[in-house]
């Protein structure tokens, strides 16, 4: 007869080895010591700001900070899918099933708002058709492309498990930090090629140069920065 306990052993092993890869945060696709891409709540007078909504009322400020977090995990769910594992899309998706009510009063608080401020009819469309397009843009991010997918997909997961009508509140917490995100950062204890290096330019002091060409003295000088032998 065979026994069984070797194998018993041998997926214990087995399920010990597997448990810690299990547990590791969303930070591990990317970075072994990641970014800190922490910050503070926003606060109203600072949430107007940085959603470019001056002199919006609480409501509004509510409207924007919701309607901002959909177009960052929008622009997420497309820049991010090279990563499958963040989830971008499905939790993407998830978060319209689950706070469409929200975002449709969002979107029309956010109409109000550019029609109060701009002007009624189209000159209040325009302007909030326009400023769609600026928060868009606004999330869109080649260099920092990695930090922003990690900060998204942590916020993400929790706007899919936000009670309804809260997403606005998830917004407030996690904007700030996605925010942060679209600053290029890479890896902190090991540094990451692309990210931990700098550019070292000559002087362009015009006593530097004649007739465009670099004086002797500053190119030597410009040769001790980098590190250039001549």
């Amino acid at each position: 007869m065979i026994s069984r306990f070797p194998l018993r052993r041998a997926l214990a092993g087995l399920t010990l080895a597997i448990a810690p890869m299990m547990a590791q945060p969303a930070s591990a696709q990317f970075f072994w010591s990641p970014p800190d891409m922490s910050a503070p709540p926003l606060t109203d007078a600072a949430a107007a700001t940085a959603l470019g909504l001056p002199g919006a009322t609480p409501t509004e400020i509510k409207a924007g900070l919701a309607w901002n977090l959909r177009a960052a995990l929008n622009v997420a769910a497309l820049q991010c899918q090279f990563e499958p594992t963040l989830l971008s899309t499905s939790n993407y998706n998830a978060m319209i099933a689950h706070h469409d009510a929200e975002l449709d009063t969002a979107q029309a608080a956010l109409l109000g708002y550019f029609q109060r401020t701009v002007g009624k009819g189209k000159p209040g469309q325009s302007a909030s058709d326009m400023y769609n397009t600026r928060i868009y843009s606004g999330y869109s991010t080649v260099q920092a492309q990695k930090g922003f997918c990690q900060a998204t997909a942590e916020v993400g997961r929790q706007a899919i498990f936000a009670d309804r009508g809260a997403l606005n509140e998830v917004g407030r917490t996690g904007l700030a930090s996605i925010k942060k995100s679209l600053v290029a950062a890479g890896e902190q204890f090991y540094g990451t090629p692309g990210y931990d290096y700098a550019v070292a330019l000559p002087s362009f002091d015009p006593k530097c140069w004649k007739k465009g060409v670099l004086l002797p003295v500053c190119h030597q000088a410009w040769n001790d920065k980098t590190g250039v032998k001549p």
